[in-house]
């Protein structure tokens, strides 16, 4: 049997065009691409603006079933369709999220697609990039000593410095940084106040750069984050200690989408971050919009499952952006099934077509949901050389029963080629023109409910919960004028529930809302349900312990 190399083995081993002749075939001209070196490069926001009278090309979301340590392939599937689509003679681009260094090093070890299907240069993707997080961090971290300087300096402002709001990030897993004490050693320090760290994938300066839509919408949408309150109550926002030319400044470079390629040399934006459970899980605006200007089918993904990722993708990018997308694809393994149907990860090489159908009750769940806003679903069934014939035959029953098709997908082996029949009739499903879509709930509907709605409708609880204190502050906001922003909820990504371990498709569990916070620069409420943690910590073996450089002085581990 041939030995199967990893992924960074296939990756290294690409042939890679120079940047330019990518950009070429969309159109853009050489000195449109700020170049990062050979293989990656910015694109000009002079040249966003030349193509904004262009007509829209049709717009795909890759979303995906309930995540299990068995794994789907959410990122590989976007690539690989990305590819197909190419290779069957359209004209199509994929738009990705940047990885986040903290998973890299915690549990993932990368998030560049896999096998076959990869974004490249996957190791630069995965690490440093073009410095898109660098910036983002540093802008949110300068805001924060902005923030400390106000108040040492007589606070004129008279903030509270009990009810700061504005924590501080770093785009690290380290759960040592959740609760601090800062200002400490002595008055030349300032004032000692509790405070804490969110990894940066959770800043809300990453949402804003990716909700933006141009650079002056960035420095307005700084402008109005709150970071703190008086002892009255009433709001301080960024603007008010004049920190909002600063940080877009330092954002500048960072607001422009990331030009790379598929191993086949297919265009891709990688652009923006923000995480799915915690934060809204979307590539940015800008990205998506541009590239919907430059190519005929733009294939794009949204983090973890579709109850996180499809979610916020629909009731917050797509509301706020104006956009209508016009078909959704579904990830699944047979492997992620069998875990939703009660199988142990030790026991997935087995066959079990019982608990493959079991597991459908999660995937009937999604495409149901994505249903609801209009939006045509097809499922792609990432194969593993273990699944047996009847086990996906056991999946694409079951799929059928629910009116959508199921279609068995190879591109971690194969490439394109493993995903021509997945191209074929996703490009079948968006040219019929059926979807209609339309978000979850109404602007103007009060923020509770809102929640309750994503509660009731897409998790299946009864209802959502939350002490008087919570309820009094939402309405304080909808007071303040905030009524008609969107909810994004802050859930574990593992259940429909708050429970990661009760996999499958619960029904009438309780989601209790323990916070809520507003992210007024862009534009919405997070709500943070059961135990979810802004800022993650390290497994007790991470991926860390694995990556290094070889004696060839190449990077190993990453995966």
């Amino acid at each position: 049997m041939a030995e199967v190399k990893s992924d960074i083995e296939i990756a290294r081993a690409a042939t890679k065009k120079p940047i330019q002749e990518v950009g070429a075939r969309l159109g853009i001209p050489s000195e449109h691409l700020l170049p990062y070196g050979h293989d990656k490069a910015k694109l000009s926001a002079d040249y966003i603006r030349s193509v904004q009278d262009r007509a829209d090309g049709k717009l795909i979301l890759v979303t995906a079933i309930n995540p299990t340590p068995a794994g789907e392939g959410k990122t590989t599937t976007t690539v690989g369709l990305g590819d197909g689509l190419n290779r069957i003679g359209k004209k199509a681009m994929v738009c990705l999220r940047e990885p986040s260094l903290g998973p890299c090093f915690g549990v993932k070890g990368g998030a560049a697609g896999g096998g076959y299907a990869q974004i490249v240069p996957m190791e630069d993707i995965n690490l440093h990039f073009t410095g898109d997080f660098h910036a983002i961090t540093s802008a949110h971290n300068l805001l924060s000593a902005m923030i400390d300087n106000h108040i040492y300096w007589g606070n004129a402002l008279e903030i509270d410095t009990r009810r700061v709001a504005w924590r501080r990030v770093m785009d690290m897993n380290d759960r040592a940084l959740r609760q601090i004490v800062c200002s400490l050693g002595g008055v030349t320090n300032g004032f000692p106040r509790e405070a804490g760290f969110d990894i940066t994938v959770a800043s809300e300066v990453m949402a804003i750069l990716c909700l933006a839509s141009d650079l002056k919408d960035l420095e307005r949408r700084l402008g109005d984050i709150i970071i703190g309150y008086r002892r009255d109550k009433s709001a301080v926002y960024a603007r008010d200690i004049k920190a909002d030319g600063a940080m877009a400044v330092l954002l500048k470079e960072a607001m422009s989408p990331n030009l790379v390629q598929t191993l086949e040399n297919n265009p891709a934006f990688v652009h923006g971050g923000p995480f799915a459970n915690i934060a809204h899980g979307c590539n940015s605006v800008v990205a998506t919009t541009t590239a919907l200007k430059l190519a005929d089918y733009v294939v794009t993904e949204a983090g973890f499952g579709a109850d996180l990722g499809a979610e916020k993708f629909f009731d917050i990018k797509c509301r706020k952006a104006g956009l209508k997308p016009a078909a959704a694809v579904i990830v699944a393994t047979i492997r992620a099934l069998k875990m939703n149907g009660g199988v142990k990860k030790e026991d997935l090489g087995a066959e079990n077509v019982e608990a493959v159908t079991k597991g459908c009750a999660n995937l009937g769940r999604h495409i149901e949901n994505v249903k609801q806003f209009g939006v045509p679903a097809i499922v792609a069934i990432n194969h593993f050389i273990s699944d047996t014939d009847a086990e996906i035959e056991a999946v694409k029953a079951y799929v059928e029963q629910t009116g959508a098709e199921a279609v068995v997908c190879m591109h971690w082996a194969k490439g394109s080629e493993g995903t021509i029949e997945l191209a074929q009739k996703v490009v079948e499903l968006v040219e019929s023109d059926v979807a209609q879509f339309s978000p979850l709930y109404a602007d103007e509907m009060p923020l509770f409910e809102k929640i309750n709605t994503v509660v009731k409708r897409i998790y299946r609880g009864s209802e959502a919960i939350a002490d008087k204190a919570v309820r009094d502050q939402l309405h304080q906001w909808e007071q303040a004028g905030y009524g008609n922003l969107p909810v994004c909820m802050a859930k574990t990504q593992y259940s429909f529930s708050t429970d990661p371990n009760l996999r499958g498709a619960p029904t009438d569990h309780v989601v209790p809302v323990r916070e809520v916070r507003l992210s007024a620069g862009a534009g919405f409420v997070v709500a943070i349900c059961g135990e979810i943690m802004t800022m993650p910590g390290l497994p007790k073996v991470p991926s860390s312990e694995r990556i290094m450089l070889n004696e060839a002085g190449y990077i190993e581990g990453l995966f």
